[in-house]
């Protein structure tokens, strides 16, 4: 380990983020609140993250002079998606510190790549095969159907994904998909979804956030909960010692979510992980003594890690653009008002132009002191906005 990776970052130096969403903008807002300036690349001009940034450097990710631009800008790199290229990574990493590094990006954006990786840790994943040609397509075991057929690239929030049945279905939805590189995983009986947030330094210090119960809609991310109890105490350490293991075994720094089914008979299966703070972890904000935001800000200047502490229970809605249009086709501002006149509601909206069905509009932090009184608060809210009970 070089002086230049243990060396640390203080406050008014300049933080680059690749990527100009939400997530880039709520990284740049807790940059900022610790006392650094931000610098966004993204060719967007009315970019979330754009908007709310000391510098906007508006190309593409592949640009050499904006990449060259934002390398000028900055004392350290990351990124807000995981779909920003491996190689811009890369040739940032050529002149400052960049977290995460390329290759672990590289990773999480092929789902065999992915399946490998968790093989190699040791950490459970559902049965599944690699097509890539006609051949492996015809050598898919009988086993793994019902299955789903998933892209190897390119997929998120539920796209990219073809449910399949038979041998009939899984041709036509390869077909149907592209012909393209894809992993076919078995269907497993699940009884809900979780999620750990880890943080790595480049000391090998990781921290953890507590495990996440999610529930997802139409391949969304719907619901979060977070509370003591919200998973059995064996299920919830399995989960972490798995999640740090995955960010270990990429030698990983940054904030890393690792998504994991719980099936019915409580066996717990790593889904996929996502590079960089996610939706589910979105709660830390307001239940937290340090967001998962302020983690990826700590762990990019080496700043150290604190294990954070959780001061309330939580529950977490995602606030999609379908609410704007619960009154016809005309996009109309959901009631904010009622909703925050209930205790503990913290509103958090993205500064989008435009509201979009199934576009992520912001999200909508419940705390309280017991879990009862936020889940009960969080369906009053859900009511009023809207969103279908949980």
């Amino acid at each position: 380990m070089s002086a230049s990776d243990t060396h640390v970052i203080l406050p008014g130096a300049t933080l680059g983020v690749l990527g100009g969403g939400q997530l880039g903008r709520m990284f740049a807002h807790a940059a900022q609140a610790m006392g650094y300036f931000t610098a966004v690349l993204d060719p967007d001009a009315t970019s979330p993250a754009g908007r709310v940034s000391h510098h906007h450097v508006r190309t593409g990710y592949e640009d050499a002079q904006g990449l060259a631009e934002l390398a000028t800008l900055c004392a350290a790199v990351t990124t807000e998606f995981e779909n920003v290229p491996a190689a811009a990574l890369n040739r940032l990493a050529e002149s400052l510190p960049v977290s995460p590094a390329g290759a672990s990006v590289a990773i999480a954006q092929d789902r065999a790549a992915e399946k490998a990786h968790f093989v190699k840790c040791g950490v459970p994943c559902a049965p599944y095969a690699v097509i890539e040609t006609a051949a492996q397509l015809a050598a898919v075991n009988d086993a793994l159907l019902p299955g789903i057929l998933k892209t190897a690239r390119m997929g998120y929030d539920g796209k990219g994904q073809i449910r399949v049945k038979t041998r009939a279905e899984l041709a036509a939805g390869w077909d149907e998909l592209g012909q393209v590189a894809c992993v076919l995983e078995k269907m497993l009986p699940l009884a809900h979804e979780c999620s750990v947030i880890v943080a790595r330094g480049r000391n090998g210090d990781i921290v953890n956030l507590p495990v996440q119960r999610n529930l997802h809609r139409d391949g969304i991310l719907a619901v979060t909960e977070v509370y003591a109890g919200n998973l059995p105490a064996a299920q919830a350490e399995q989960a972490i010692a798995a999640a740090k293991s995955v960010a270990i075994g990429l030698d990983y720094v940054g904030v890393l979510c690792v998504e994991f089914f719980v099936l019915d008979n409580g066996q717990l299966v790593v889904n996929e992980i996502a590079p960089r703070p996610h939706n589910s972890g979105h709660y830390s904000q307001n239940a937290m003594d340090v967001s998962q935001f302020e983690l990826q800000v700590r762990c990019m200047t080496n700043l150290p890690l604190v294990q954070p502490r959780q001061h309330s229970a939580t529950v977490m809605l995602n606030l999609l653009g379908d609410l704007w249009f619960t009154q016809g086709e005309t996009a109309k501002s959901p009631a904010w008002d009622q909703v925050l006149a209930l205790p503990g509601t913290h509103l958090h909206l993205y500064g989008k132009v435009d509201a979009k069905r199934a576009r992520k509009m912001g999200h909508l932090n419940i705390t309280a002191a017991t879990p009862d009184q936020a889940r009960d608060t969080a369906l009053q809210a859900a009511a009023i906005l809207g969103i279908a009970p949980f």
